[in-house]
């Protein structure tokens, strides 16, 4: 199988224990570069990883004529910027999230990309993860009767000043690291775009960044609330509540790839939960997942998992949670 070729865009932590090794499992991906300001710090994560090029710049990444897609995983008030030169170098981009810092600010990628005619995607990974694809399936079905409300909850601790999601002023906080999820996901599962938002954000008083959340997102007839938070214990789940049953995510977020994920499916209800059906998903890398659905979109012509476009109006969804907790009413996206 003719393998899409890959560089990664600075040895970020992610990258490096997450996503590369991932792809060089994956069917349809090869890193074949990485590339890192750092010159030895390129070096020693391609000697450990096997990868094959390593250049100590960006710009000398962008310029290899052997990588066609970058993995662009900078803090988050780089990833427009470098998304742009890399798309300019004629190169598929693969951002993580989030795609920007505001929707006017990704807004920008949808010129940039009709005028290089290369394709651009946000890496939410867990789009594309089978459990998710597996949870909407039931939830259309109508294995839980009509779809009614949706909760989730995603936190960590993490007071560290100097980490970068700790930084305020290059897009750190929790909204944007983890509070996306549930308003990403929410919109999957739904199919459709909130008609209004309201949010409660609380800031750490030295650092600017917020800490603690709650949004509620209104759909039509479907309600999603989800708190999310940087200074709590970890903890993940979301769950999904109908008229004839409810369905439960029990690892949502951060999926494991070394043993099955479960989604949990009761159809009688009962606050013990004694009637709930597992359904265990074979496992699966989600990174290695993602990374083969782009790379078959590039190779095939297949549609992109998540276009674009869907990166904006997620952005879109998380400019208005800001606005309402600056103005403590409800906000359209």
């Amino acid at each position: 199988m003719d393998k899409v070729a890959w560089g990664v865009l600075s040895t970020a932590k992610i990258a490096v224990t997450k996503v590369i090794p991932a792809l060089q499992r994956s069917e349809r991906c090869r890193v074949v570069a990485i590339a890192s300001r750092d010159g030895e710090r390129a070096r020693a994560a391609a000697e450990r990883l096997g990868i094959p090029r390593v250049h100590d710049s960006y710009e000398a990444l962008l310029a290899d004529p052997n990588v066609e897609v970058v993995y662009n995983p900078l803090p988050n008030h780089l990833h427009v910027p470098w998304t742009i030169r890399a798309a300019e170098a004629g190169k598929h981009v693969l951002c993580e999230k989030p795609i920007a810092l505001t929707a006017e600010q990704a807004k920008e990628l949808l010129d940039v990309r009709d005028r290089t005619g290369v394709r651009i995607q946000e890496a939410f990974m867990v789009r594309t993860h089978p459990q998710w694809l597996k949870a909407r399936e039931l939830v259309r079905s109508g294995a839980i009767g009509e779809l009614r409300a949706v909760q989730g909850f995603f936190s960590y601790f993490n007071v560290d000043p100097g980490n970068i999601r700790n930084q305020a002023g290059i897009g750190g906080g929790g909204l944007l690291d983890i509070g996306c999820y549930p308003v990403t996901l929410s919109r999957f599962m739904t199919g459709q775009e909130p008609d209004r938002v309201l949010a409660l954000i609380d800031r750490d008083p030295e650092m600017g960044i917020d800490r603690l959340g709650s949004a509620i997102l209104v759909f039509g007839s479907v309600q999603a609330s989800f708190v999310y938070s940087t200074q709590l214990v970890a903890f993940q789940r979301m769950r999904f509540f109908g008229t004839g049953g409810h369905l439960e995510v029990e690892i949502p977020f951060n999926a494991p790839p070394d043993r099955p994920c479960r989604l949990l499916l009761d159809r009688k209800g009962g606050i013990f939960g004694d009637a709930a059906e597992t359904m265990e998903l074979p496992v699966c890398d989600q990174y290695a997942v993602a990374g083969d659905a782009f790379s078959t979109a590039l190779r095939d012509g297949a549609p992109q998992p998540i276009p674009l476009e869907d990166a904006i109006l997620n952005m879109r969804v998380i400019d208005a949670l800001f606005r309402s907790a600056e103005s403590g009413g409800w906000e359209k996206p």
